[in-house]
């Protein structure tokens, strides 16, 4: 949505073109895109020797990608359709997994972002609104919250420029980074100003216990251009790589609006460079915003957007190597699925391997979801993305890591797409992925909820292994009474957050927690050593140490998450009181620099987590 001091706009929506007619005019002729528009909805034009490629996509873009030359292309060298085609998924009947949600207490603001600070509460953040449950000091509405997940209560956080649909991640010295956003509302709170290139920082440390409502601190560094719908990543040496985002939250098949850029900050996220182009962002417009980052543990960056992966070398400024399509639909924004970087371990090297699952094929509420993941390991020799199937489509999920290593998708529905009142159907239920399980035993569901989570919902990993659930709001503004026969008005903004309790606390599974955790050093450092002493409740089988970081939190896309198995030694299964020396990851490449949280896991079962500062 791109916000004025006049009058909200509707979010630009991504459709496919009505049934193509007879190119060119009614006296036969035919036309030439002279702007880089094509299709039915631009007179029949074709697009002829147009630079950026000579097929017309389904939204009625000049491309020469896959994504545009596949599903749906209207006129051009277009592809057939069997070259993005997944293959028939292969037909199972899901395991069942014990698994519960209970509703704890209230937001406050309808929590757009999320991220677990340091002191185990969470701060939730919001665009600017015109109603909220909380006041700041001034008499204005809060639009963030910092929540405290074990008594419920929350304070209230002010910032200075409209957060709405930014980006973010976490510095080297542990501070919460948001980055770009949206325009004011000055008639709705004249106090907010325009983010489209604001960086906001907010500081919570593990020490320090005050709950006084500290607000996001922003003292007037700017992003070089703006961006609305960015993403964001650490990088090994601590800076930040910034990636796409609208220049003005307007059109995005009108390419004038776009940002396909990225941009550096240092490692204490003040601004350090221009914006630079970045061609897959370019090639996949008007699909091009909230790409898909991982940092991959050779120092390089998997980007994903639309259906097209690469890996970059940020220093350099070059795609170092171009990857196959993932078939299926649009897996990012605004038909968003959801990426996750599986855990990694020393044992294979520390190589990354990603799993994108989910999607759609286009930006309105008829849309499928597509019911396919893809695994690839993007730095092997030759990289090619593994296909299975899911229990179903679904669009709009978060993919969490837990910590006994499985993935949990939860939030989102059957049909529609990211936008106001354009999805229906939603999902009731978390299902579990477990990877290193044979393709048929992968999935499991995992308990229903009562709470429809759509577009706006957020969920992630607390310190004591349960999964706070929060958010919904597909609408222009809170919306308390829901009309179901009307798409605009059928699902209410949440302010109720829920726990989901996972599988290993199942069935008495919490009472055998391992407790009594103390670590040797809460600042650990790249291919240092620690200690860590615990309790068993009983002897047991196996021991994980869990490295883990759970990102900054939106729009489904979890920015900087991982996990790491870190190897140890000294664990002796029968002993009730152990001692374990701990191994870090060899390189800032592994491990950038940042908060983590500690889990000590036996026999699937997590302790309560610590954070600590790696860096």
């Amino acid at each position: 949505m791109s916000q004025s001091n006049e009058q909200p706009v509707d979010e630009p929506l991504l459709r496919p073109a009505p049934p193509n007619t007879p190119a060119g005019d009614s006296d036969g002729s035919t036309l030439v895109t002279n702007n880089g528009h094509c299709g039915s909805a631009h007179k029949n034009t074709v697009c002829g020797d147009w630079p950026k490629g000579s097929c017309c996509s389904p939204f009625g873009i000049c491309g020469n990608t896959t994504s545009h030359c596949g599903y749906g292309c209207q006129s051009g060298a277009c592809l057939s359709e069997d070259a993005l085609k997944p293959p028939a998924p292969i037909r199972f009947r899901p395991s069942r997994l014990p698994g519960q949600f209970h509703v704890i207490g209230r937001s406050g603001v309808p929590p757009m972002i999320a991220v677990l600070l340091q002191n185990g509460r969470v701060a939730f953040a919001d665009k600017v609104e015109n109603y909220t449950e909380v006041v700041l000091e001034n008499g204005r509405y809060a639009y963030s919250t910092e929540f405290d997940p074990i008594t419920s209560s929350l304070a209230p956080l002010s910032y200075k420029t409209n957060v709405f649909c930014s980006g973010g991640t976490f510095l080297a010295d542990g501070r919460v980074l948001s980055v770009g956003g949206n325009g004011p509302l000055k008639w709705m709170d004249p106090t907010v100003d325009d983010g489209f290139r604001g960086i906001r920082y907010l500081e919570r440390r593990f020490d320090d216990d005050n709950f006084d409502g500290t607000p996001w601190e922003e003292p007037g560094h700017q992003l070089s251009t703006g961006r609305w719908y960015p993403t964001v990543q650490t990088l090994s040496d601590g800076r930040v790589f910034v990636v796409s985002g609208s220049l003005n939250g307007d059109d995005p098949s009108v390419m004038q609006n776009n940002n396909p850029t990225y941009e550096l900050l240092d490692k204490n996220g003040f601004p350090s460079g221009n914006s630079v182009e970045l061609s897959i962002l370019d090639k996949n417009q008007p699909y091009y915003m909230y790409p898909f980052l991982h940092l991959l543990n050779d120092g390089t960056v998997f980007i994903f957007v639309s259906r097209s992966a690469e890996v970059f070398d940020v220093d350099a400024g070059v795609t170092v190597k171009t990857l196959p399509d993932l078939p299926g639909d649009y897996r990012t924004y605004p038909n968003t699925g959801g990426s996750v970087l599986l855990p990694l371990r020393s044992a294979n090297g520390w190589e990354p391997e990603i799993i994108i699952c989910g999607g759609g094929a286009f930006q309105d509420i008829d849309s499928p979801s597509d019911p396919t993941c893809g695994r690839i390991r993007p730095l092997s020799e030759e990289p090619r993305w593994e296909l299975e199937a899911m229990p179903g489509g679904r669009i709009m999920s978060e993919g969490i890591l837990l910590p006994d290593g499985t993935v949990i998708w939860i939030n989102g529905c059957r049909n529609g797409a990211q936008g106001y009142g354009i999805a229906e159907n939603p999902i009731y239920n978390p299902w579990i992925y477990r990877p290193q399980a044979p393709p048929k035993k992968r999935w499991a569901i995992g308990g229903t909820s009562e709470v429809p989570r759509m577009y706006h919902s957020v969920a992630l990993l607390l310190l004591d292994g349960t999964v706070l659930v929060a958010g919904s709001n597909p609408v222009e503004q809170p919306l308390l009474v829901t009309n179901p026969n009307d798409p605009m008005l059928a699902f209410p903004t949440e302010f109720r957050v829920e726990i989901y309790t996972p599988h290993y606390f199942m069935d008495g599974k919490a009472d055998r927690r391992p407790r009594k955790i103390v670590i040797s050093s809460r600042y650990l450092e790249p291919d240092g050593n620690f200690d860590i002493t615990f309790h068993n409740r009983r002897p047991a089988r196996k021991l994980s140490i869990v490295l883990y970081h759970g990102g900054f939190v939106t729009h489904s896309v979890h920015m900087g998450h991982r996990m790491l198995y870190l190897d140890h030694q000294g664990w002796k299964s029968w002993r009730k009181k152990q001692k374990v020396s701990v191994k870090m990851p060899p390189t800032s490449s592994v491990v950038p620099p940042g908060p983590y949280v500690i889990y000590i896991v036996v026999d699937g079962i997590p302790g309560e987590g610590q954070f600590v500062m790696v860096a």
